[in-house]
């Protein structure tokens, strides 16, 4: 079986079959919830998510303290380097469990929706304080966009979480490279939801080690170290998704724009068309996204505004912190770059492969974005080894792509 064919997702394994039991009921219930979200979720989304999500994000500051950091400031986390491999060695004994060699897939936003070419292209007439680095003139760069589901699993997409992400990998950026295993690439990140699922990397270790056990629930939902309303924001804005395309994405963590500024960045449709989903309540085809993808690349180009989030506020815009949200009433998001997706066909299994040999990893970046905070100082090594490690097990050399792919 292909690795990136859809499969239901295992039961937990917890050690306990109470709390088996518990986790396996509750994801049957949000699945089930999914089949009937898209019929309640544009009234909710219009009248109350966000003052939800303005409260969850007042209650999450209301539990913060404030310490005194600087703009674009960065400050290390006691024991961050064990928790970063606690994160990795978690990922690592997930991944060898679900896939054969030959065909391991990645350790999170596991299933490949589909991978297009693209163009970023740069906005004339941005704002000085924007014009660092890629946006420091207007031009066009190729690029490779991977949009794709959440993992560790790869499941029908109406059994998913309701989550979505985006990888973008832009080529010919000039200029030396903060890692320089690729000479030529900058790549960029979003996912669905605009806050992280953890705050930080204690946390993140934490959903790691619950996730391995396939009860990620429990990471939320526990005596010790409850994460109630981290739950709260997520499911603000999880749902069941029309599209790849039809929905937003969030960098979720800050990187530099320049010296001593930092900001984050967010990808947002064009168009507020929905496509419809076949079948609900009752089940959709498995890969009903990537079906969505290819009808409209088929029809016409696709469009994405790139905007920019400047950090105004070192308390309320947090660098170290990835699950508090950046108030637009402190900084509003200014439209950058378009990324445009010209009609194309991209499904063929050969151009699927192609996904398989890319490595994303934040750190392929000039200086002028440095990826910032603890989150992103972990994904360099967390990404680099795991990437390593699903590349040896396929026996597939690490590979920087030029745009000039051709597939049949």
């Amino acid at each position: 079986m292909n690795s990136n064919t859809s499969r239901p997702v295992p039961p937990a394994n917890t050690g306990s079959a109470l709390l088996n039991w518990l986790s396996d009921s509750l994801l049957a219930l949000v699945q089930l919830e999914r089949r009937f979200d898209p019929f309640l979720r544009p009234a909710f989304d219009a009248v109350l998510r966000e003052p939800l999500t303005r409260l969850t994000t007042a209650l999450i500051n209301a539990q913060r303290p404030n310490e005194g950091l600087k703009i674009a400031e960065e400050r290390l986390l006691p024991g961050e380097e064990e928790f970063v491999d606690s994160i990795i060695s978690s990922f690592q004994q997930q991944m060898r469990g679900l896939w054969k060699p030959g065909g391991f897939e990645r350790g999170g936003n596991t299933k490949t929706q589909g991978v297009v070419r693209a163009e970023f292209i740069v906005h004339e007439g941005l704002p000085a304080a924007l014009r660092h680095g890629i946006y420091a003139q207007p031009r066009s760069y190729p690029a490779w966009v991977r949009f794709s589901g959440p993992g560790p699993y790869v499941t029908p997409d109406i059994d998913d979480v309701g989550f979505m992400s985006i990888s973008v990998k832009l080529m010919d950026v000039p200029g030396p490279k903060l890692m320089d295993e690729e000479r030529f690439t900058q790549d960029m990140f979003g996912v669905s939801p605009p806050t992280f699922v953890t705050p930080d990397v204690r946390a993140n270790a934490q959903l790691q080690q619950e996730s391995l056990k396939n009860a990620s629930i429990f990471y939320f939902l526990n005596f010790h170290r409850p994460h109630l309303l981290d739950l709260v924001m997520q499911g603000l804005w999880i749902k069941t998704q029309s599209s790849p395309f039809e929905a937003p994405y969030f960098s979720c963590v800050p990187y530099l724009l320049g010296e001593g500024q930092a900001m984050q960045y967010s990808f947002w449709p064009k168009t507020s068309k929905r496509t419809p989903i076949p079948r609900l309540p009752l089940r959709p085809p498995d890969d009903y996204l990537r079906n969505a993808m290819v009808a409209a690349l088929a029809e016409g180009d696709v469009e994405l505004d790139v905007r920019l989030q400047l950090q105004t506020d070192p308390h309320l815009m947090p660098i170290e912190n990835a699950a508090v949200l950046w108030p637009e009433r402190l900084s509003p998001r200014l439209s950058a770059a378009t990324l445009r997706m010209p009609r194309q066909k991209f499904d063929s299994q050969a151009q699927i492969d192609f996904a398989r040999r890319l490595s994303y990893n934040p750190w392929h970046s000039i200086a002028e974005h440095r990826p910032l905070g603890n989150q992103s100082r972990a994904r360099r090594r967390m990404y680099l080894e795991l990437s390593r490690l699903r590349h040896e097990m396929n026996a597939v050399p690490h590979f920087e792509p030029t745009g000039d792919e051709v597939f049949d």
